[in-house]
């Protein structure tokens, strides 16, 4: 019994000893091949790499007018085994911060959560942005804190009011950015929006280093071989944007005290030639060390200024689709152009009832689309749903109707080259059998062939729509970048989409919408200098209707093509026509008219009261 139990103490005692061996060797695995904490460590003693920054590259309008620079700026760094023993009273004196900014960041640099990858023995962002003021201010007093250092830095500066959505802003990286890419290191500088973000990689260079040699005391002595092991840094591709800087300027005044969006773009290449939102904000108070507090601001205002209305707002396109819904009939085969249907106010069938504006009746397709009449096309739609010679079934017409819309840029994001685009609504058949448990008709959704209902667009899938109307029947996906420096753009801004509808069916609508101008709902845009296409659309809201127009001129050979939309402005000649004529005016002469001047200042100044909020 007692030989066993002496035996039974050995093989434990000899198996603790085994297993105490087997994590020492463990643990010195780990520190000399997995770890380098003690490699950092004893690195930093003599040297100390200092990250070498790339110039963020610059941004410029179609016609080379700067749009975004970069200014000098100054980072302090700390190195936290360094910085034992400093002044903080002095150091924050020197700096203008309390103690409780610096015990609070102090403590946010050492939370690895917050800022993965943290060692003690390397640089961390400790104060960003300084001023060259504020860097000379700092520097003469440097020497009395062991562990801070300045790193020359650039801060973007904006040198325009404008274009806010568009160019975006730059701000500091968050964990989950650091975490998404390595390129990033805590304090690093990343694209937030606009095509700041989108085009990130090509405007952010690629980051140098060089190594400085330090004495027993840590001063710095000078470059390490004399710079043998530094690396240069690759300065970012510059960015030549598609937007005219006039006429983007105009479009912001214009819709000054409203809200909505105007997007124009030239049909032949699909470049954005504008892209307004309303209300906007001035991309030169987003920079610095006061972004943050900005932001704040902007995102608390009940206006919504930092929403990019033309590709995140959704809107009814009212009777600006129903040049869509004219080109879907006339390819099936429900309509001729001479095809002719009545209005008596409206559309009339049972007890249901579209209303519509006085005009002659009946009408064929050309004078129907030149009024605006709403019974002309509920008419097409219920004959194309209940065709049953065509169609087997009323949800068999509804895909083919809703293969139309989807070949024509709708229910689908466009793919700009601009960050949270959203893709507005195209019902199809699954969903109004889910809604009215499959005991439907054309007559249930009649409102959708005048733009209502549930269809939903942007502003760009609208000023899109424009630009396919004047190319007859093909669109280049819309893109603000019209040239990255030394390289190509990306092939789907190149690339032709074709719709569903012949070309000569085009020519039919462009004729409804010349009409239109000439002596229609569109007149106000009319001028003897070219000839210009239009519809108006009323867009039915819980409120004041919004006013709308899409267009393009000239017929031939059309350089621009455009929507405006105006939230709560009523009918769609009231704001969207006129504001559309001066833009088109604007881009095309290159200039206004003296005439055309006065109507800037008259719509300038009209604001609309939205509950009270006024810009």
């Amino acid at each position: 019994m007692a030989n066993n139990t002496y035996v039974n103490r050995k093989y434990v005692l000899g198996a603790s000893a085994v297993l105490i061996i087997v994590v020492f060797i463990i643990r010195l695995f780990t520190l000399q091949l997995l770890s380098d904490d003690y490699k950092q460590r004893a690195d930093s003693i003599a040297l100390m790499r200092r990250i070498q920054f790339p110039a963020r590259g610059a941004i410029t309008d179609r016609n080379g007018k700067l749009l975004v620079y970069n200014q000098p700026a100054y980072d302090i760094m700390v190195v936290m085994q360094e910085q034992v023993g400093v002044d903080t009273l002095a150091l924050c004196e020197s700096l203008g911060i309390d103690t409780a900014w610096y015990q609070r960041r102090m403590a946010e640099i050492k939370n690895r959560s917050r800022n993965p990858g943290y060692s003690p023995y390397t640089q961390q962002l400790f104060m960003n942005q300084l001023s060259v003021e504020e860097f000379s201010v700092f520097q003469e007093k440097l020497f009395h804190f062991p562990g801070f250092y300045i790193q020359k830095r650039s801060i973007r500066q904006y040198t325009h009011p404008y274009a806010a959505h568009v160019l975006g802003d730059v701000g500091e990286v968050n964990p989950d950015e650091i975490k998404a890419d390595d390129y990033y290191r805590s304090g690093d500088y990343i694209g937030k929006q606009g095509v700041e973000r989108s085009y990130e990689q090509q405007l952010r260079g690629i980051k140098g280093s060089e190594i400085l040699l330090r004495d027993v005391h840590g001063r710095i002595k000078g470059r390490y071989q004399n710079g043998k092991y530094d690396v240069k840094p690759i300065p970012g591709k510059n960015l030549t944007l598609s937007i005219d800087l006039e006429l983007q300027k105009l479009g912001e005044r214009l819709m000054q005290g409203k809200l909505g969006s105007i997007v124009a773009i030239e049909p032949s290449t699909g470049e954005i030639l504008c892209m307004v939102t309303a209300p906007t904000y001035d991309p030169r108070t987003m920079v610095g060390r006061q972004r943050g507090k900005k932001h704040r601001e902007l995102a608390a205002d009940p206006m919504k200024p930092l929403l990019n209305r033309a590709i995140m707002g959704t809107y009814p396109p009212g009777s600006t689709f129903k040049t869509s819904q004219a080109l879907t009939f006339l390819e099936e085969g429900i309509i001729t152009p001479q095809t002719a249907y009545p209005c008596s106010h409206g559309f009339h069938y049972g007890r249901l009832k579209v209303g519509c504006h006085g005009h002659g009746s009946p009408l064929p397709l050309v004078p129907a689309i030149a009024t605006s009449c709403n019974g002309y096309f509920c008419w097409g739609l219920f004959h194309m749903f209940n065709n049953r010679v065509k169609y087997h079934s009323t949800q068999e017409a509804m895909t083919t109707w809703k293969d139309y819309m989807v070949s024509m840029g709708f229910g689908y994001k466009l793919g700009v080259d601009l960050p949270n685009e959203k893709r507005g609504m195209i019902p199809n058949a699954d969903y109004y059998d889910k809604a009215y448990k499959g005991s439907w008709s054309g007559l249930t959704v009649i409102s959708i062939s005048i733009g209502q209902g549930e269809v939903t667009l942007t502003p760009l899938q609208i000023a899109n729509l424009g630009a396919t109307i004047a190319n007859r029947g093909w669109y280049i996906t819309p893109h603000v970048v019209r040239e990255v420096q030394n390289d190509t753009l990306a092939s789907q801004y190149q690339k032709r989409h074709y719709t569903k509808v012949s070309r000569f069916h085009y020519e039919t609508v462009c004729e409804g919408m010349e009409r239109a101008v000439r002596g229609g709902t569109c007149r106000s845009a009319y001028t003897p200098e070219y000839v210009t296409c239009g519809k108006t659309g009323t867009a039915q809201n819980r409120g004041h209707d919004h006013s709308v127009f899409m267009g393009f001129a000239p017929r031939q050979n059309p350089k621009i093509a455009i929507a405006v939309y105006v939230e709560n402005g009523g009918w769609g000649a009231t704001y969207g026509v006129p504001i559309g004529a001066l833009m088109m005016e604007q881009y095309i002469n290159g200039h206004l008219s003296a005439a055309s001047q006065q109507k800037t200042e008259v719509f300038a100044a009209r604001h609309i009261d939205y509950g009270g909020y006024i810009r």
